[in-house]
């Protein structure tokens, strides 16, 4: 197995109360190996399931997305979402700098470790996540989503399947994600 992929979240507050989180990744497989899941009542995959979620709760007794969430709720779920704080994002190749109301910190660690959860309504997320471009604003994402949907049918088309150009599927997948989306808020908000 080759070394992880590492993105290092750091969050501090101007009265110096710090938090520090790090998601890892599995470079053969994209899978998520840090951080670990946590089982909590609120994690629990029959809890909140989502409406179009395919997986059975009496073989997988944990939701992987919450309980890999678990951690991060943790960790930050007593800061306001509104605060301020500065973040640092490093990665091995670049740092990125801000300070950003906690919710945007969140949205960008929570969006990298969706795609990775082993969730299988966010697998399709997993070549974004390995090119994780951190506190990415919704121009960003749409182009990045759009562009890896569109390299993936073209190696669809050259491979001798027949592409959808047309992205249907890439719609189709975005709206079974708003149902996880409401569920993990359903979660989120009886964790919080």
């Amino acid at each position: 197995m080759s070394d992880l992929r590492r993105w290092h979240y750091r969050l501090s507050r101007a009265d110096g109360q710090t938090w520090a989180l790090m998601v890892a990744v599995d470079p053969d497989t994209f899978e998520c190996r840090s951080p670990a899941p946590e089982a909590c009542e609120w994690t629990a995959l029959a809890r909140h399931q989502c409406p179009n979620c395919p997986l059975d709760p009496a073989a997988v007794p944990l939701c992987p997305l919450a309980a890999r969430l678990a951690p991060v709720v943790g960790a930050i779920g007593s800061l306001l979402s509104h605060d301020a704080v500065d973040v640092e994002i490093e990665d091995g190749a670049r740092l990125t700098r801000g300070r950003i109301p906690v919710q945007v910190a969140a949205s960008s660690l929570i969006g990298l470790i969706s795609a990775v959860s082993g969730c299988p309504r966010t697998a399709f997320l997993r070549p974004m996540a390995w090119f994780h471009l951190p506190l990415a604003t919704e121009e960003e994402t749409i182009f990045r989503a759009t562009a890896t949907y569109l390299l993936s049918q073209y190696f669809t088309r050259e491979s001798g399947h027949e592409p959808d150009w047309q992205l249907a599927g890439l719609k189709q997948r975005y709206e079974e994600l708003h149902h996880v989306n409401v569920a993990m808020a359903a979660r989120l908000r009886e964790a919080g």
